[in-house]
């Protein structure tokens, strides 16, 4: 099992000193969101993929992913009933998993729940077809065929109101049925919505290609009551191997103190069950 940041945390940070505080603390990698470079991915400079490039390759942390998509840019909707809307948000869609490739990510995070939102007059059948058709359109991106897409279902808390459970999205990953298309759980969304978070984990199997750890008090892992050993144990049924990333909503802590806490955290509830 691997660990990573998401950089939102240290978003008042020079990209590279993100990665060393990454790499000083112990993580494996930084999960970029591309909002924290510019509103519009592509407006993102040839410039500034470099310094991601360059800094993952000095500080040996990993740029494993993005995530926070569609926060930024305007007038996007993955399910919106005007077809130009659609069409102009999958193609942003695709822009976003070029940009991954070429800063070296290996998955993106699809959240977004105002950018998806069944809107009124939409039925829950629409959204469904309307959704799963950009997800494979981003998952067939040329030279994306080992880039994983990952799908997660989200609380209304997120102000979600489509897609809230691993059921749900195994069924829509089960019907895309591409091997780059998978789930993420996310423990914040996941102890509100899943009966059993573990037995969620357990259940999604070799289709939960990505981690989320945040506590229920929006912040990481260690400030708050949330005992994540109970799920390190159900990532370890499964054989997890990939990345279990800290992303948090609440920033008022000291962004280095927060994630170091996060980080021991997990590390000795992995070790408490292994």
């Amino acid at each position: 099992m691997k660990f990573a940041l998401c950089n939102e945390i240290m978003k008042e940070f020079e990209i590279e000193k993100q990665f060393e505080v990454a790499a000083e603390i112990g993580f494996d990698a930084l999960e970029i969101a591309p909002f924290t470079l510019n509103d519009y991915v592509q407006e993102i400079t040839e410039e500034q993929k470099a310094r991601i490039r360059q800094a993952a390759d000095d500080t040996g942390v990993a740029a494993a992913g993005i995530h926070w998509l569609l926060v930024g840019p305007t007038g996007l909707h993955i399910t919106d009933p005007d077809p130009e809307v659609r069409e102009k948000t999958s193609a942003y869609c695709q822009d976003l998993v070029r940009f991954g490739l070429e800063i070296g990510a290996t998955y993106e995070v699809v959240g977004s729940p105002g950018q998806r939102a069944l809107k009124e007059g939409v039925t829950y059948e629409q959204c469904w077809g309307w959704f799963k058709e950009a997800m494979i359109a981003s998952a067939q991106v040329e030279g994306a065929e080992s880039f994983r897409v990952c799908i997660e279902p989200l609380a209304p808390a997120t102000n979600n109101n489509f897609l809230f459970n691993h059921h749900e999205v195994v069924k829509m990953c089960e019907e895309i049925d591409l091997p780059n298309v998978g789930v993420i759980l996310d423990s914040y969304s996941g102890l509100q919505t899943e009966s059993n978070l573990p037995e969620a984990i357990r259940e999604t199997g070799d289709l939960l290609f990505h981690f989320h750890c945040n506590d229920l008090n929006q912040r990481a892992p260690g400030w708050g009551d949330t005992d994540f050993r109970p799920i390190m144990e159900a990532l370890l049924d499964i054989d997890y191997r990939e990345y279990c990333s800290i992303e948090v909503f609440d920033f008022e802590p000291d962004p280095e103190e927060h994630a170091r806490v996060g980080l021991e955290t997990l590390k000795q509830a992995l070790a408490d069950v292994s």
